[in-house]
Formats: structure tokens, sequence, C-alpha cells
């Protein structure tokens, strides 16, 4: 088998920063790790329906900042901001936040400009179709042209497993465009998916090259956010 290296992992403080920004050592390095898998888990299962695809994560002393990025926005935040509030008060139950110890949680909803070109997205509308029997080749070909049609300079999406039914797994690809996945200056985005069908687990793989970046801007202080759609109070 050949070495595979991820392709967002390779580009780490190239192209692209980490998702989850916070330094610690020892037990508590442990201890905030396994919180930050909790508090994915967590928003991708509230907002299930919400189309998320990024979770950024950053600590600071007395101050917890995510940011989701989302294709539905108005799903996650709902009305007069509701869901983001039960959000945000659920967030702070599990890292216990209090008055006592002065921790507060901030949530920040970030709106996706162009969901056809995000791979975590098309990597889970795949899976969706897949999961309600649609033929593979079919789920493949309709999303690499709709991220072409939208703006990708190159998409390639892989699915394995027992394709159709079939007695043996085999491995399936379709791609348009170029993808450079050994050029550190590449814009790629990836992700991974799996498909829960009554013939087994299919694995899809999804590759969108968005251009070429020369420089990476670093993170803004929390004092100037990034751009946002919503803050929660």
């Amino acid at each position: 088998m050949g070495r595979k290296v991820h392709p967002v992992g390779f580009r780490l403080k190239i192209n692209r920063d980490w998702d989850a920004r916070w330094f610690a050592t020892g037990e508590e390095y442990v201890r905030q790790l396994q919180e930050d898998f909790a508090i994915r888990r967590y928003i991708r299962k509230e907002g299930e329906k919400a189309s998320v695809s990024r979770i950024e994560i950053e600590r600071f002393p007395s101050l917890l900042q995510v940011t989701i990025h989302t294709a539905r926005p108005g799903i996650l935040i709902g009305r007069k901001g509701d869901a983001v509030k039960k959000l945000r008060q659920g967030l702070e139950e599990m890292i216990g936040a209090t008055k006592e110890n002065g921790a507060k949680v901030k949530i920040e909803v970030s709106e996706i400009d162009k969901p056809d070109t995000d791979a975590q997205l098309i990597g889970e509308n795949i899976k969706d179709q897949l999961q309600r029997r649609i033929g593979h080749s079919r789920a493949m070909k309709r999303a690499v042209s709709q991220a072409m049609r939208q703006g990708a300079l190159g998409v390639k999406i892989e699915v394995s497993g027992r394709l159709a039914g079939a007695d043996m797994a085999r491995r399936e690809t379709v791609s348009d465009g170029r993808v450079p996945r050994s050029t550190l200056r590449s814009n790629i985005d990836f992700a991974r998916s799996e498909a829960l069908t009554t013939f087994g687990r299919i694995g899809i793989k999804v590759w969108v090259y968005k251009g070429d970046v020369y420089s990476v801007e670093p993170p803004k202080p929390a004092s100037e956010p990034n751009k946002e759609v919503y803050v929660s109070p």
C-alpha cells in the first residue's frame, strides 16, 4: 500500500491554520483535547440539519470561542437567536462554565458562500444520497458538476465499499479539472465521510482545488473577530 498524507495536515502553516488554537501541557492537554472532541460532536448533533462544515475552537484564559462555518446559518441561530443560545448554554454546562469561575463561551456563526464547493458538505450530500439508495455514480457526477459550476478549479471524489450491493468491495473515482495534491501552495479542501447502508459502510473522500495561496494571514485576536453572521450574547 502507498503512504497517504492528509492534504490539510500537509499544508498547515503554509496556506491553512489549525482548526483548534490553544496550548496546554500534561493532563490539562489531554482534558482539553477530549473536551474539543465532545464540543464538535455536540455541535454536529445539535446542528445536524444546518449543514455544518468546519468548527474552529480558540481558547483564552476565561473564554472559549467557537466559530461554526455553516451553509444554513438561519437554522443554527433559530428564531431570535433561541437555538444558538441553547447551544451556548449546552457548551457552558459541558466545560463547567459558571459565574464563580468567570468562564464564558462565545459562539460565532459564519456563513459559507458557496456550499457546493465545500468538501465536507459535498461528502455529507453524497452520504445522504447513498443512504437513500440513490446510485453512487449519479451522486458523484452531479456533485462534481455542481462544484465546477460554482467555480472550483478541480474536484475529485472517491467512494469505496460494497457499491450497489456488490459481493466484493471496490473503489470508484470521479474527477474533473486538476487537483495538484503534491503542491504545497495549492488550496485543497479535503473531507471524509461514511455512508451507513444496508450492505455495510461506504467510505467517501472529497478533494476540492480552489486555486493557489502564496501566504497565510495570521488569525485575528479576540478583540478583532473574523467576519461573522451572528455573535451570541
